[in-house]
């Protein structure tokens, strides 16, 4: 029974695969001269959908030339196509009928439609898939070849401050869900001539645009190879978000810890570009990716760079210091409580036992009823409303923690130290995922080796992050002794940070010329 199904998978994904390469062999195809073939062509392709548009017109001193516009309503600008295409062809006078068989596509591209963005082409497959983008089709009876001609425009969000990563200093422009509204945005903080974009198309229903932004000479060429070829092995039905994408590149897929770097803020990605990352934009995603990622990077933040340098590297360690809260609070809580009451001050003994009498269950599973009560208290205020949801996730808390003393379930030190953890957690979003998951499996170990089984635990996740290399670079490059410790667990003044990092630069590793700073004897020399 195994075999007959795993040969009915076989047979099942061969006819899949036939027909895609039977669809693609018969859309690959050239265009016909005769217009009202290749109008026939796409009525049959595009079918009687409502916002597909084919409108018909004859131009010429005699009305003797056919031609035709094909275009999504909604997707297109409709003053541009009436302006820039129709008007200029149809009172155009200098067509006669004695040049027809001179009369070329390029004497339309050149010399009569206003567009700054028009290429031409003679296959069906190109111009199906541009007209679906937003662009319109122009196809003339007797030629060959058709006209692509960029009228693009829908409705859009706003450049607007992310929700997700607010800052007090610092730019507040966010990334939106238009594509060329956030390649744009790279651009005008990257005005180098070494910084190049690179657009493919993703997905065989979706058509989706990417595009990869990166520094020549600055980005190691291995990582743009080898993220170059993960991108074009992509062959999937759609590409809906950036999420999708980072699924597909990274390297350890069953890892809790992401090693794919992603911002709403134009300004993050910029930076990190600069020191040598590949930045991937994707089309309808106002989340930018960034590869490769290193460990330091979810305790920086923007607004490290825009505040004193030393109050920035007191907040940065205070963030390591929050991760280790965050994970092992609850853990080193039962720890004490079940195996080592001798590391425990007397008088906070006392305090911990007589809150503990009477509760029922072990340290273990009061922690669990706990985690898992706030877990489910955070997802609820995240999914409703916002409004609502920050009422029910605070609200909540207060009162399912009261009442859980109240009656006896839990103790009130537990639940202090879950609070605590939790609060902790909220410091490093970008590592929520990882955190949770830590915490349970630590918990678990505490409960059955105590400080020992927190050590084991925390030496496998050394163990782990140690191997990670996302795209062929060590997770922890930043970790290491090195120069890179100027923006690690601090971060240094920047006129000390010369170097970009060692393991991302390739050959222009170098930020600025040596700096002095100034002081009152460098200005009177200066004046000199």
């Amino acid at each position: 029974m195994l075999f007959s199904y795993f040969m009915r998978k076989v047979v099942r994904w061969q006819n899949l695969s036939r027909r895609e390469h039977e669809n693609k062999d018969y859309l690959d195809i050239d265009i016909s001269k005769n217009l009202e073939e290749n109008i026939k062509f796409f009525k049959l392709i595009l079918g009687n959908s409502s916002d597909i548009k084919i409108h018909e017109f004859m131009f010429g001193d005699y009305c003797e030339f056919n031609g035709v516009l094909i275009y999504i309503d909604g997707l297109v600008d409709s003053s541009v196509i009436t302006e820039s295409i129709l008007k200029p062809i149809m009172l155009n006078k200098n067509f006669k009928e004695d040049v027809i068989e001179n009369f070329s596509i390029e004497d339309l591209q050149k010399c009569i439609i206003c567009s700054g963005d028009i290429e031409k082409s003679s296959k069906y497959s190109d111009l199906l898939e541009r007209c679906l983008s937003g662009n319109t089709i122009l196809l003339v009876n007797g030629l060959s070849e058709g006209l692509i001609i960029s009228t693009q425009s829908w409705q859009k969000r706003s450049v607007t401050e992310p929700q997700t990563e607010s800052v007090v200093r610092g730019p507040r422009e966010g990334f939106t869900e238009d594509f060329r509204t956030n390649t744009s945005l790279l651009r005008r903080r990257i005005k180098s001539p070494q910084f190049k974009m690179e657009n493919m198309i993703i997905g065989r229903k979706t058509y989706t645009n990417i595009c990869i932004a990166y520094i020549e000479g600055v980005v190691k060429p291995d990582v743009l190879k080898t993220l170059r070829s993960r991108l074009r092995s992509i062959d999937v039905d759609s590409i809906i978000d950036s999420s999708y994408v980072e699924e597909y590149i990274e390297d350890y897929p069953f890892s809790i810890f992401s090693t794919i770097g992603y911002s709403e803020k134009p300004d993050v990605i910029a930076a990190k570009v600069l020191e040598g990352r590949i930045a991937i934009v994707v089309e309808g995603s106002p989340f930018v990716l960034t590869v490769p990622m290193l460990f330091v990077e979810s305790f920086q933040t923007a607004e490290d760079y825009y505040v004193r340098p030393i109050y920035a590297s007191i907040i940065r360690m205070m963030r390591f210091l929050a991760y280790l809260i965050a994970i092992f609070a609850v853990p080193g809580f039962i720890a004490l409580t079940t195996f080592h009451q001798e590391l425990i001050p007397t008088t906070l003994l006392f305090t911990v036992a007589n809150a503990r009498e009477g509760t029922p269950f072990p340290a273990l599973l009061e922690a669990l009823i706990m985690v898992i009560s706030f877990e489910i208290l955070r997802e609820a205020g995240l999914r409703l409303p916002r409004p609502i949801g920050q009422a029910i996730s605070i609200v909540g808390a207060l009162v399912m923690g009261e009442a859980a003393v109240s009656a006896g379930i839990v103790g009130a030190p537990l639940v202090i130290s879950v609070a605590i953890a939790a609060v902790a957690g909220f410091i490093i979003p970008e590592q929520a995922d990882s955190i949770s998951i830590l915490r349970i499996i630590m918990m678990i170990l505490a409960s059955a080796l105590g400080g020992f089984g927190i050590s084991m635990g925390f030496l496998g996740m050394l163990i782990h992050l140690s191997i990670l290399e996302p795209f062929g670079i060590p997770y922890f490059a930043s970790i290491k002794f090195s120069q890179d410790q100027q923006d690690s667990f601090v971060r240094l003044p920047l006129w000390i940070m010369k170097d970009r990092p060692d393991e991302l630069a390739y050959i222009d590793d170098t930020r600025k010329k040596t700096f002095i700073p100034p002081n009152e004897e460098n200005d009177n020399n200066i004046k000199k």
